[in-house]
């Protein structure tokens, strides 16, 4: 995970991804190491990633956002995941989640598109962008103290250009809600103001905890909009 090995897709497949062939993870017979020493502070890799950047804002003008089908059955219970940022409990539908990942190096981009972007990350391979979910919700960092060992973690979200990384101070696990008290949280939630905002669809209680149930699909539009 330290190490370079990008791989495109799509239509990025006209970038010569040379990191993989003569750089860090190839042969290591690029002239520009003697430079740069790694693939990751050389202006190829930094245009590699601005081209997925740019990917995703092409999604954005010509894709309708997130569309997802709502199942018209009434459900038992719901599936959350559930995780920290700072002092804020918060939960989130899993059908936006592809997996939660270890910690990876996060490289910052020159020229960074907005405060929320926190620049890209290598995933198995893959050149995904980085976002802040503190920051798109408009949460404090927090002093918390947490008994016990605490790993942070990366939730990979399923967005409409494509996956995206969001750091996270601490993961509960996925967890089933029943569906009652999700609807009846979201109805108390209307017209009030809480923490994150319009991102916020209700609190739940849950294990002696206050759970702030966010809105994946607006949360999922801001987090697009701060990559373009």
């Amino acid at each position: 995970m330290n190490e370079v090995s990008l791989s495109l897709h799509g239509g990025d497949r006209d970038v010569d991804d040379c990191w993989n062939r003569i750089g860090i993870r190839g042969d290591k017979s690029c002239a520009k190491l003697i430079e740069h020493v790694h693939c990751r502070n050389c202006e190829v890799y930094a245009a590699a990633a601005t081209r997925l950047l740019d990917r995703y804002s092409l999604s954005q003008e010509h894709v309708a956002l997130y569309d997802q089908t709502k199942d018209t059955q009434q459900q038992a219970t719901q599936s959350l995941i559930v995780f920290r940022l700072g002092d804020e409990w918060l939960a989130l539908a899993t059908r936006t989640l592809v997996e939660v990942s270890p910690l990876a190096p996060i490289h910052s981009l020159p020229h960074q598109r907005s405060r929320a972007l926190l620049g890209v990350a290598n995933v198995r391979g893959a050149l995904v962008p980085c976002v802040s979910l503190s920051e798109l919700l408009g949460l404090d960092a927090g002093t918390a103290t947490r008994s016990g060992r605490v790993v942070p973690r990366l939730l990979i979200l399923a967005a409409q250009g494509g996956n995206v990384l969001a750091p996270v101070d601490e993961v509960l696990g996925i967890h089933a809600f029943d569906e009652q008290q999700v609807l009846e949280a979201s109805a108390s939630q209307s017209g009030q103001s809480a923490a994150g905002g319009k991102f916020t669809r209700g609190v739940l209680l849950w294990q002696q905890r206050s759970v702030r149930l966010l809105d994946e699909d607006l949360l999922l539009h801001a987090v697009m909009r701060s990559l373009t």
